[in-house]
């Protein structure tokens, strides 16, 4: 029996719906993850929701912490970490698999376990590999316990650039060249490969970019400019990710639109356009984060132009599944082209993100955007659907 089934208690009846923020993560995105907490833990109504911080720490402890949103601020161009937040060096946060059973409990060694009370709802914000991708939400589907975002599918998929740009094409989506080594091929013959980027490359021209097929945050990307910078390159996207990704360089326009779920199903936002980065070479973790580059919203686009970013951003959408959210990034080439880049299913999302920044020029603001997708997941039921 599924836990939405189950019948409520008069004391849940009573009781405001406990949202689980569950942040950080193993990922190499684990400080944006604390920002990202630390954003959405001020923007909910705390008259409306309880609230159960849980942070996962690097090597993948489920740690009770503190509900201090200003202890997870970026300092001094540094990230802030679970480890720093987490309440013991010790103790873990369990949540049950039981899906007749949302409760949560937190074990430290040598003590009794403490029952924290049953959870209605989960906001996770993990980017990257072991959040984002379809891990942390096949847990909360075994446990029965509703979610913000993506399901298991879209969430892997969104995840995994080969196969997301492998869905958009089988969709009619418009993809740039890219080509996809794998780690058998490069740690069998890496000279084998090297030539086959370099054959990409006389084909499609430099430069190249060289990326983690499973990384967000444009985290491990670096643009090499001919031959001889690719093996650093390759090294990079390596450390973040054994597969990795091999892109030519599409000359136009970046532009982003946010996509939400509405009763009536996804709406599109206006879009925005992230404008040449003088200071980096291309919007990277840094530009985005560190030194908080700033796209334009609205883009300035002809209504027809916008009308179909909208579109297209909607089809990626429907294409991969998606629940609750994304952000669709395309270019938009100097023949007037759009060409889908990716999608984000937990884009950036603090107040100075792309995302939220689109949708409150849409007119729905930060707080109204987590309330939104908080009510979406207490209203949608975890398993097939």
């Amino acid at each position: 029996m599924s836990s939405e089934n189950l019948p409520q208690s008069p004391e849940q009846q009573l009781r405001k719906p406990r949202v689980a923020v569950v942040f950080g993560g193993r990922s190499s995105e684990h400080g944006i993850s604390v920002v990202t907490a630390g954003a959405v833990l001020n923007a909910i109504d705390r008259t409306m929701y309880d609230v159960l911080p849980i942070g996962i720490t690097t090597d993948g402890r489920w740690a009770l912490t503190a509900d201090e949103p200003e202890r997870m601020a970026i300092a001094d161009r540094s990230m802030p970490d679970v480890a720093q937040l987490a309440e013991s060096e010790e103790g873990g946060v369990v949540l049950s698999v039981d899906p007749g059973s949302r409760e949560v409990v937190y074990t430290e060694p040598g003590a009794v376990p403490k029952a924290l009370g049953e959870v209605d709802v989960v906001f996770p914000v993990l980017h990257g590999p072991y959040g984002e991708d379809g891990t942390l939400q096949g847990l909360l589907e075994l446990s029965g316990v509703p979610y913000v975002g993506a399901g298991v599918l879209a969430s892997a998929v969104g995840q995994d650039k080969e196969y997301m740009k492998r869905v958009f094409t089988s969709f009619g989506l418009a993809v740039g060249p890219y080509l996809v080594v794998r780690p058998r091929e490069w740690e069998g013959d890496p000279a084998a490969v090297r030539k086959r980027i370099t054959g990409f490359a006389d084909e499609h021209g430099w430069p190249l970019f060289i990326k983690p097929a499973r990384a967000g945050s444009s985290i491990g990307i670096t643009k090499v400019e001919d031959a001889s910078g690719l093996d650093a390159a390759i090294e990079e996207a390596r450390r973040h990710d054994p597969k990795f990704l091999v892109e030519s360089l599409l000359r136009g326009r970046e532009i982003e639109c946010g996509v939400l779920e509405f009763e009536d199903g996804p709406r599109a936002s206006v879009p925005a356009e992230i404008p040449p980065v003088t200071a980096h070479d291309f919007y990277d973790f840094e530009a985005k984060y560190i030194d908080a580059a700033s796209g334009i919203v609205p883009a300035p686009l002809t209504e027809e132009q916008t009308a179909e970013v909208q579109r297209l951003a909607v089809e990626a959408f429907d294409a991969c599944s998606c629940e609750g959210l994304v952000r669709a990034d395309f270019f938009l080439t100097e023949e007037g082209r759009f060409v889908i880049n990716e999608i984000n299913t937990l884009p950036g999302f603090t107040p100075i993100s792309m995302y939220p920044r689109m949708w409150q020029e849409s007119g729905v603001s930060y707080p109204q955007l987590v309330d939104r997708l908080i009510q979406a997941a207490l209203n949608r039921p975890t398993g097939l659907r």
